[in-house]
């Protein structure tokens, strides 16, 4: 689990391999044995079986190269980033918002809109 509340909202690339790894390539009702779903993960990612368990676990002497987030995306379907993306248009569309309202609620609209960019990067 993330140890600074800044790392809560952003996922990095290991551990977004590691829990697909455990959830979408190899996942629980593949067999009850880690070592299985390891070599089933790297058979169907074609990683060498050391690697895979590297990542499996998430040693943090590891680095994800880009054609491996690349093969985890194919498979799973699922883009790395892309939650961080959504959230970020999110907050974008709630600042124009705020700053059309014409700082209704008082203040000015640049301040509300700062105050709710801010707000939202704070939250855990």
């Amino acid at each position: 689990m993330s140890e600074k509340p800044s790392e809560k909202s952003e996922m990095s690339e290991l551990a977004f391999v590691r829990e697909h790894l455990h959830e979408r390539i190899a996942p629980p009702e593949l067999s009850s044995h880690i070592g299985e779903r390891i070599r089933a993960a790297a058979v169907r990612l074609g990683w060498r079986p050391t690697r895979t368990k590297d990542i499996w676990y998430g040693d943090d002497r590891v680095s994800i190269k880009p054609r491996e987030l690349r093969k985890i995306e194919e498979i799973t379907g699922v883009r790395y980033g892309h939650a961080e993306l959504s959230e970020i248009d999110a907050l974008i569309a709630r600042a124009d918002t705020i700053l059309a309202s014409r700082g209704e609620g008082g203040g000015s609209p640049v301040l509300a809109a700062l105050r709710a960019l801010v707000g939202a990067a704070d939250r855990p």
